[in-house]
């Protein structure tokens, strides 16, 4: 992954989405509503992967297709 590489971050608590992280390398850019419209682009068009890091069991890893 590229440092410059936006990367969006689906932080979910009992199974449903509760925001939506933009993320530029490590750095947060900001929160995203998940029921907003561009929250609603953004998991309409991007994959998300099932595997959890450890320290943060309650997020899926949205990544951006650009």
């Amino acid at each position: 992954m590229e440092e410059n590489e936006t990367t969006y971050h689906a932080v979910e608590k009992d199974g449903h989405v509760t925001a939506i992280w933009e993320m530029q390398g490590r750095k947060h850019l900001r929160t995203i509503d998940p029921r907003s419209e561009e929250g609603h682009r953004i998991l309409g068009s991007h994959t998300l992967d099932e595997a959890h890091e450890p320290a943060t069991n309650d997020q899926a890893q949205a990544q951006s297709h650009e």
